[in-house]
């Protein structure tokens, strides 16, 4: 048999460490789609003049550029039949990535636990990926829901790993140079520095987008997500395909930019999940919440950890848990993260 039916939840196993195909080198042409599937503005992956004056030797490519060509690389391996991506944790982004460099992805197994139906489990991967000269630019954990294709396999022990709530700013890596003493605050945007947010605030970033079955064609194709929920109508009972998360996170992230146009680097995932799914025709408004705050040793930058939930329409201002403590069925994602911030 030649051709590749994906991984099924009885052919993990804990320690094994899968290398993926195929690397792939960034352009600009990744910038430039992802700036027109999602409002993204951030003024350091906007421009290089900008990017030069806060240290960096040019403009590097969006944060989440980087995290979905890794993310892509893992999904024929570990979630092409997936029912659903159910979260992260504990990612950093440990150098910027710019145009010209080459990513490739590897995951190793850190955790299994089949479901209580039989019929699927929980396969949990830290997953790194690294660039042309073998050094690691993004390491994260994710879980993910995998169908069983032999019922009758048997159940493995069940691992499940033991993962930080959140990660420290010591655990931030500040990209080499990055100096934002002379940021201008006009050309970013908005005139909010990291004193301007005090912890416990919420924002409303107030602007929505309809989500196109079109774009997210388009986005899972870009990033060579191959996942078979995204793109076969038939894979899900309901006939629907899902978008990916992955889109409502950027497009959540590209949203927050009223209210966080200085939040100008993601180097941290603490935590995330994807909360309730989301379907071509659903409209997607964000809010955030400021959880933490700290300085850093770089001049004129400071670490900001964000809350950043997306709802879609009918949900309640800053809607997100009811009182039996699940999300609210309007809640696309919740999402837990470090930013890096002019002080």
């Amino acid at each position: 048999m030649k051709t590749n039916p994906g991984r099924f939840f009885e052919d993990y196993r804990i320690g094994e460490t899968i290398v993926h195909a195929v690397p792939r080198t960034i352009s600009g042409g990744e910038r430039a789609l992802y700036h027109a599937l999602y409002p993204a503005r951030g003024a350091l992956y906007s421009s290089d003049a900008f990017a030069r004056a806060s240290g960096l030797q040019t403009a590097p490519v969006d944060d989440l550029i980087a995290f979905h060509v890794v993310f892509g690389k893992t999904v024929p391996d570990i979630s092409l039949n997936a029912l659903a991506n159910l979260g992260y944790a504990e990612g950093r982004w440990l150098a910027a990535v710019y145009p010209g460099d080459t990513l490739r992805s590897q995951s190793t197994v850190i955790g299994l636990k089949e479901n209580s139906n039989g019929k699927s489990g929980n396969v949990y991967v830290r997953t790194q990926g690294i660039n042309q000269h073998g050094a690691c630019v993004l390491d994260y954990v994710r879980w993910v829901m995998v169908r069983k294709n032999r019922l009758d396999a048997p159940t493995p022990q069940a691992v499940v790993p033991e993962l930080k709530k959140s990660l420290s700013v010591a655990d931030l890596v500040v990209p080499a140079g990055l100096d934002f003493s002379n940021y201008d605050f006009t050309l970013a945007g908005e005139l909010h520095r990291w004193g301007d947010y005090e912890i416990g605030e919420k924002i409303d970033h107030v602007d929505g987008v309809t989500i196109e079955e079109a774009e997210h064609m388009i986005a899972t194709r870009l990033w060579q997500n191959t996942a078979k929920v995204h793109f076969d109508a038939t894979f899900r009972e309901d006939g629907r395909r899902l978008i990916y998360g992955g889109h409502v996170i950027s497009m959540a992230r590209a949203l927050s930019f009223n209210g966080l146009a200085n939040a100008q680097m993601i180097v941290a995932l603490n935590s995330g999940a994807h909360a309730n799914p989301c379907f071509s025709g659903d409209t997607v408004k964000a809010w955030s919440e400021v959880l933490d705050k700290a300085e850093t040793a770089a001049p004129g930058v400071g670490a900001i950890r964000l809350r950043l939930v997306a709802v879609k329409q009918g949900a309640a201002p800053f809607a997100l848990k009811g009182a039996d403590g699940k999300y609210a069925p309007e809640v696309l994602l919740d999402l837990d993260y470090w930013a890096l911030m002019p002080l």
